[in-house]
């Protein structure tokens, strides 16, 4: 599989008032996202709510996503599959390969989780080797996993034996590690940055390829922001960064993920609420949010429906 250059927006569930997946509102939601020049969707993740949906929810949204995709043609679809069983995973897989995903994604297990490198690489080759022309990717995600494998023991173990992995979506803070990985092997492996907060400091170590929850309704800061690195100018890369950071600071002060549903709300995309247990804001909290969101001055650098 090429190397993907570019946003990847990890997208979000959309529920309704009654906690139901409404899969018609996705055909409208990749064209905003198609609009905005993501290049890109990683389904059934953490903002995507994967380990709070059912399985026949998760494979209907897979359906949805690749039957608008098959005939737009214009962004790539990565599934994650991950989770605790992985005969659960491989079912998954086959059902993502069935439909046409361009790739599957594997989380590590978060309950019993691998004593280490080379036990996170064999449950990871089990799923891989039930569609072996399926291009694999590793999510790594520690602080939601627990799973706090070194990226580069785990390359070093599962570049052997799982012949179709092609990259890792890095959601880690651990710079040595992820250039390590970049640097692994020629640089033969797709690393993707996961961290939207930081996106210039891995543009320095090499990243092309982004997947982030905040590109679904702020896609225009970070496409500016790769052209100010690109041409050099590091000055105003710092600039949009902070704006980021700023942006970003804003779901803590609001209570977590569920604030980027406010976001997309924000940006007439209402994706309803998250599911229990995350906490959602109050219609009074939802006015708060809004004035902060305001006094960012950032208007221009938002997502356009």
């Amino acid at each position: 599989m090429k190397k993907i250059e570019g946003l990847i927006a990890a997208p979000f569930a959309p529920l309704s008032a009654k906690d139901e997946v409404m899969y018609d509102f996705i055909p409208g939601y990749y064209e905003f996202l198609e609009k905005n020049k993501v290049v890109g969707v990683f389904i059934n993740g953490s903002t995507g709510e994967g380990v709070s949906l059912s399985q026949a929810e998760k494979r209907k949204i897979t359906e949805k996503w690749t039957s608008v995709g098959s005939v737009r043609k214009t962004m790539k679809v990565i599934n994650l599959v991950g989770g605790t069983s992985y005969q659960e995973c491989i079912e998954s897989a086959i059902h993502s390969q069935e439909n046409g995903v361009d790739a599957i994604a594997i989380l590590a297990p978060y309950y019993f989780k691998p004593a280490g490198a080379k036990q996170l690489a064999e449950f990871c080759a089990k799923i891989a080797a039930a569609v072996p022309d399926m291009p694999v990717y590793f999510y790594h995600i520690p602080v939601l996993t627990g799973c706090n494998v070194s990226m580069l023991d785990f390359l070093q173990e599962a570049s052997p034996i799982i012949p179709n992995l092609v990259g890792i979506k890095y959601t880690h803070e651990d710079f040595m590690d992820f250039l390590s990985c970049m640097s692994f092997e020629n640089g033969r492996f797709d690393m993707l940055w996961g961290r939207d907060e930081n996106l210039l400091s891995a543009l320095v170590l090499g990243a092309k390829g982004g997947v982030g929850s905040t590109f679904n309704y702020a896609a225009p800061l970070y496409l500016q922001l790769i052209e100010a690195f690109d041409k050099g100018d590091l000055v105003e890369a710092r600039r949009l960064q902070q704006l980021s950071i700023d942006m970003i600071r804003l779901l803590g002060k609001y209570g977590g993920i569920a604030s980027g549903k406010a976001y997309m709300r924000y940006v007439e995309m209402n994706c309803g609420e998250f599911r229990l247990p995350v906490k959602n804001m109050t219609g009074e909290m939802y006015n708060e949010f809004v004035k902060d969101v305001k006094s960012l001055d950032m208007e221009h650098l938002f997502s356009k429906k």
